[in-house]
């Protein structure tokens, strides 16, 4: 089976971080890791995945609508949803099939050792990618970003004026040191749970101040008829509508994620619910930003939609919403951020110390991992100017591989025989809408900042 049988142990990156619940019961080490776990609840493993999925693409999705016009925006948007409920189906199926208990380990079984470091390499792309994204928005929210020669200013400027301490490094600093390092040190997923469950209601909290908002303007007239189809005048335009497909990839993205949650579940067989509860919920979520966002502010719509909520909205106690909106967002990003760290960890790790002891049972190893990690996404947030351009380079790459160029590779590959007609079908389709739509999205960003040297 292309270089490992299902039974062999892969470290690091193909098990799991800690030893599942059903190995836990087994094992006295497991079991003194786990103490008193006994297993994730349906509501808990819906919510971490939900915050898996529900990160900073919500931002960037309004932008896509200004992009594609609205009515093409949100069919893309439910084919995405659509399309990542097949893709990880089929791969969910296939690691069952197999016994795999990793993403890593369903591709070690159908393409050996380099399939299983490929994958670990995408995940650690994709994640530092949309890490990077996190702080950048927390950043833009707590201290401002300047767009098109124009500063838009953060809360802490609007409360305090602009200070030292409130600049983008020093929040950032603190941001990393007091929220984040605590956080992304808890070794078990399911201890998220908590933080999850607050991170979706304070999305949810974003959308309906953000619908209220869009709906008391539409009622008082101050609202133009948005853009329902694109504008394509020339070839060039036709390129650029390409370059939202890498957002709305990247906005699903949550498989590396789904293995550690299926394992830590009290009926595994839960599995395929969660996935469909957490991909309608964040549809849900995903359709009515866009719709409200793009409605707000049409074609002033920025890469970053919280950006746009520094300004008088028209309507009473607006600086107030405005500051309920990006606060609540910047929260959330920072309770969604060890949800992708907690995996960025271990394919990492899986990647440099692939035959060392699990990393849950060395201390040492975990904590300079996580500080070093730390340190490069918090350095690189504060270099990289736009959440569009970090999503164009990761969703254009890592993320369209994870999401669903290799489970559709697993399927073709079958090494169990067990690919139905349709799935092979299916897979094919997602690989060549993948390829050829982010080849396109590649080139249109290519053309346009050549263009713009020019």
């Amino acid at each position: 089976m292309g270089g490992g049988g299902v039974n062999e142990r892969f470290p690091g990156g193909s098990d799991p971080l800690l030893p599942t619940k059903r190995e836990a019961d087994e094992d006295d080490a497991g079991a003194s890791a786990f103490h008193d776990f006994n297993g994730a609840s349906f509501a808990g493993a819906v919510f971490n995945l939900s915050t898996t999925i529900v990160g900073a693409g919500i931002m960037a999705l309004p932008a896509t609508m200004k992009v594609l016009g609205l009515v093409p925006g949100l069919v893309m948007i439910v084919l995405a949803a659509f399309l990542t409920d097949a893709s990880i189906e089929l791969l969910v199926r296939f690691s069952r099939a197999v016994g795999a208990r990793s993403y890593g380990a369903a591709m070690g079984d159908a393409f050996g050792w380099w399939g299983r470091r490929l994958l670990q390499v995408c995940v650690v792309i994709n994640n530092v990618g949309v890490m990077i994204v996190y702080m950048i928005i927390i950043g833009d929210v707590l201290s401002g970003t300047t767009s098109g020669g124009e500063h838009h200013y953060g809360v802490l400027e609007g409360w305090f004026g602009v200070h030292w301490w409130n600049g983008r490094f020093f929040v950032l600093l603190i941001t990393t040191l007091c929220v984040f390092t605590p956080l992304a040190s808890l070794k078990r997923i399911d201890s998220l749970s908590y933080t999850s469950t607050i991170s979706v209601a304070l999305a949810v909290v974003f959308v309906i101040i953000t619908a209220g908002i869009a709906i008391v303007k539409l009622i008082g007239g101050q609202i133009p008829m948005p853009k329902l189809f694109p504008a394509v005048p020339d070839l060039a335009s036709v390129w650029e509508l390409f370059t939202s497909v890498p957002v709305l990839v990247t906005a699903y993205v949550c498989h590396y994620n789904v293995h550690p949650i299926h394992n830590e579940l009290k009926d595994s067989s839960q599995i395929n619910p969660i996935v469909h509860t957490s991909l309608a919920l964040c549809s849900t979520i995903y359709i009515t930003t866009s719709f409200f966002g793009y409605l707000l502010f049409g074609e002033s719509t920025l890469s970053d939609v919280l950006a746009n909520f520094d300004s008088n909205l028209g309507i009473p106690y607006s600086s107030v919403l405005n500051d309920a909106v990006r606060v609540s967002y910047a929260v959330h990003l920072m309770l969604v951020f060890p949800m992708i760290f907690h995996a960025l960890r271990l394919n990492l790790d899986g990647l440099l110390f692939a035959s060392a002891t699990p990393l849950s049972s060395d201390n040492r190893r975990f904590s300079i991992m996580t500080a070093v990690l730390l340190l490069v996404i918090f350095g690189s947030a504060n270099f990289i100017p736009s959440i569009w351009d970090a999503f164009q380079f990761t969703g254009a790459t890592a993320a369209v591989c994870i999401a669903f160029i290799f489970p559709a590779a697993i399927t073709l590959r079958d090494p169990q025989g067990i690919a139905k007609k349709w799935d092979k079908i299916l897979a094919v389709f997602m690989i060549v809408l993948a390829v050829v739509s982010n080849i396109v999205a590649v080139y249109s960003d290519a053309y346009k900042m050549f263009h713009k040297k020019a």
